[in-house]
């Protein structure tokens, strides 16, 4: 992130100016996605009206992020789940040389 700037994007062939902290290339990349989405919804319906395709590449696209949050919040979930069988295993391997180490023979 750096200085505020403004940048000229095209999105479904009318120019926006957006004021944005982010790099230029990002903001470009997020114009093509968007664009991208829109052509897709264009395709998959009959509407003509701006409004509608834009409404609808929203919709899907606040779809993609519910189910990736999803699955970001399953991965974590797992990771944590083995992470903590992992420590109870390393606790257990260094618990037992410990406890050899300690053996006293009389």
């Amino acid at each position: 992130m750096g200085k505020e700037r403004s940048v000229e994007i095209k999105v479904f062939n009318q120019t926006y100016t957006v004021k944005t902290d982010a790099e230029e290339d990002h903001i470009q990349e997020v114009a093509r996605y968007v664009n991208e989405k829109m052509e897709e919804v264009l395709k998959k319906t009959r509407s003509v009206s701006t409004l509608n395709v834009a409404i609808l590449t929203a919709l899907n696209i606040a779809d993609d992020l519910l189910r990736e949050k999803q699955k970001r919040v399953a991965l974590v979930e797992e990771v944590e789940m083995k992470s903590k069988d992992l420590a109870e295993k390393i606790d257990m391997k260094i618990g037992g040389k410990e406890s050899e180490k300690v053996t006293i023979t009389g």
